[in-house]
């Protein structure tokens, strides 16, 4: 059904110099990582710096904090009745949001507890009575993923204009994504949505000067952190400012820029689509729930794999990079996980992640029934156990998959590399270990034959090793000399894929720290003809609603939302008190009426509507039906 994983008989068997060359390096980068750690630990720890860009002084393992984990636990939590009610009546001018900031109302205590086989989170409020939902259907899966967790980052500091919204305030981390609205118009009418675009009676479109405030803020504070700007909406090609709002951002000196985006604009248009990258574009997180147009139907567009397929095209030809993002909601595209998968490893030169994203009931599906919520809620566990499914068993949940936040080892030796007197702190992703889960696919670009990273590398010890070499603190060279053998020493040839170079691994896991914004495909590439091998990240990023709230997350946010009333946590804003309601309404540009006076209607495709494109030709791999009708991969479409 789905393109083939590399057989045991295809790993490990290169030439047999090679393997030989292989395992006898591997073996010494042991022997030598064992001698240098038992000298290491004998030896008092050094001093890690304390860069100008950061709060104070990077911290060792054993100095950072985490959150309460494991279970049973409780956490605060919120009444998903209680929270709309006020919110409603702050919007209408009925209540004051000092409210929010001072007495914390509809915030409860929540039950975190596994029983039955999974994990439930439960809360009672004295006005609405009790509620309960999932959170894990695979408990095992979800100690194991928060027996990871790396550790918290910094506090922020100089940070009072920027973090100023109660109990929804973001408390640790530099961040990853920092995601900015540029209009809350869309040219679709989505359901999920969770900005509830077109619906909310007005248009919210900062302006230019607005735009740029917002990102002069971000880097007003400290940690001044490189961070992932991630302009969105509604659909943020809409703006007037889009292009510009690319520019300034690349001005400020943020190193990889990105767009949420359906896609429709960069379909139709390859001269929009040169503008934007010409303008500091670096690629796009394309909303793609399936790969075919009757998968991606619930969306109200008739033809809208065609317009996926095409903004693909359309990027790749001029060098920019896609995301993959998919809603998962249980029932109506759960089964399309691993075809997705697939079509990224067969396009894996224009595809470089899938992000799957488990529905949150939020904006447009806030009011959604009881029996419905629990028919359709999805978790990262069950994406774990219907990826190992859907792709032949390859994938497994207990080994494969790891905590975004373990990257955070990786990004400290990255801070200690590059010197105290770096401008810009590396981009840390240390949320909450139930907030996001990451694994890496190695795969052949030209047999699209793949393997799991983590089957011949060991991520878990390597981990552990980063960890040791950051908190000896031993400088600069010795830094990087540990740092080397550690990739070595935790790489098996006899595992690894035919062909896979020894040298690659050391490129995918040691980034020069003088580029920042180096892609994992970019160090994969070579000059040579054997330039095979690439990396396919898949992700699992868990959104909350107001039945799942857990302000321990919130606090730990590593994707916040820049607005024209600070930072605030993903979760916060999208869903939790609502502050998307409450700070559009607050500086809304005009109401729906008002707005259609001046600027007319924006063109909106709904109700089965088809996208009109200028053409259909591209050079991607597509999957097609077989007459059993499962999905099997077709060759490249014909450019006529």
């Amino acid at each position: 059904m789905y393109g083939e994983t590399i057989s045991d008989e295809n790993r490990g068997r290169g030439s047999l110099l090679n393997r030989v060359k292989a395992s006898i390096l591997t073996r010494a980068a042991d022997l030598a990582w064992r001698a240098v750690q038992a000298i290491n630990t004998r030896l008092p720890e050094g001093e890690l710096p304390n860069p100008k860009w950061a709060p104070g002084r990077i911290a060792k393992s054993r100095e950072r904090s985490a959150p309460p984990l494991g279970f049973p636990r409780e956490t605060d939590s919120l009444c998903p009745q209680c929270v709309p009610e006020l919110r409603r009546e702050i919007v209408e001018g009925h209540a004051n949001v000092d409210i929010v900031l001072k007495e914390n109302p509809g915030q409860l205590k929540a039950q975190l507890v596994e029983e039955n086989g999974r994990i439930l989170i439960r809360k009672t409020c004295e006005k609405h009575g009790a509620f309960e939902d999932v959170l894990s259907t695979y408990p095992a899966f979800t100690r194991r993923i928060e027996s990871l967790f790396f550790g918290r980052d910094f506090s922020s500091i100089q940070d009072e204009k920027i973090h100023r919204h109660g109990a929804s305030d973001i408390k640790y981390g530099r961040g990853t994504v920092l995601t900015v609205d540029l209009t809350n118009r869309c040219n679709m009418m989505c359901t999920p949505c969770f900005t509830d675009a077109n619906q909310v009676g007005y248009v919210h479109e900062p302006d230019l000067e607005e735009i740029k405030a917002i990102l002069d803020r971000a880097v007003s504070f400290k940690p001044r952190r490189q961070i992932i700007i991630l302009f969105s909406g509604g659909e943020p090609t809409l703006s007037p400012h889009f292009l510009e709002a690319i520019a300034h951002a690349q001005k400020i000196g943020f190193y990889r820029i990105l767009a949420a985006t359906n896609g429709i604009r960069f379909a139709q248009s390859e001269e929009f689509t040169r503008q934007a990258r010409a303008a500091g574009l670096h690629g796009t997180y394309l909303q793609f729930d399936g790969t075919s147009n009757e998968k991606n139907r619930h969306r109200g567009v008739k033809n809208l794999f065609d317009v996926k397929v095409q903004a693909i095209e359309n990027m790749a030809r001029v060098g920019m990079k896609t995301t993959l993002v998919t809603t998962v909601i249980n029932t109506v595209n759960n089964d399309t996980l691993g075809s997705i998968v697939d079509f990224a490893i067969h396009n894996v030169d224009k595809v470089q992640t899938v992000v799957f994203q488990p529905v949150s009931f939020t904006g447009r599906d806030e009011g959604i029934d009881d029996e419905s919520r629990s028919v359709r809620r999805y978790t990262l566990s069950q994406m774990a156990e219907d990826l190992k499914l859907q792709l032949n068993g390859a994938l497994e949940p207990m080994r494969d998959w790891f905590p975004l936040s373990t990257y955070s080892a990786f990004t400290t030796v990255m801070d200690v590399l590059q010197g105290p007197d770096a401008s810009w702190g590396w981009s840390a992703c240390n949320c909450h270990p139930n907030c996001g889960v990451f694994t890496l696919l190695v795969v052949n670009r030209r047999t699209h034959e793949w393997i799991p990273l983590f089957d011949f590398f060991n991520y878990e010890r390597f981990m552990r090793d980063v960890t040791a070499i950051t908190d000896t603190a031993r400088g600069k060279l010795l830094t990087e000399g540990q740092l080397a053998l550690a990739i070595l020493r935790n790489y098996r040839a006899d595992k690894a894929p035919k062909g896979f170079p020894v040298s690659q691994i050391i490129n995918l896991f040691r980034p020069t720290s003088a580029k920042a914004d180096s892609d994992r495909n970019d160090r994969m590439k070579t000059r040579s003809q054997n330039d095979e091998w690439r990396v396919l990240c898949v992700e699992g990023m868990s959104f909350q609603d107001l039945w799942t709230y857990d302000f321990r997350r919130t606090e730990m946010c590593v994707i916040p939302y820049g607005t024209e009333e600070g930072e605030i946590s993903f979760c916060a804003y999208n869903t939790g008190i609502g502050w998307r309601q409450i700070i559009e309404n607050r500086h809304q540009s005009a109401s729906v009426a008002e707005w259609y006076r001046k600027e007319g209607r924006h063109e909106i495709y709904a109700e089965g509507r088809t996208v009109e494109l200028k053409t259909t030709a591209h050079d991607l791999i597509l999957p097609v039906m077989n007459n059993s009708g499962n999905t099997v991969t077709g060759p490249p479409v014909d450019k006529k």
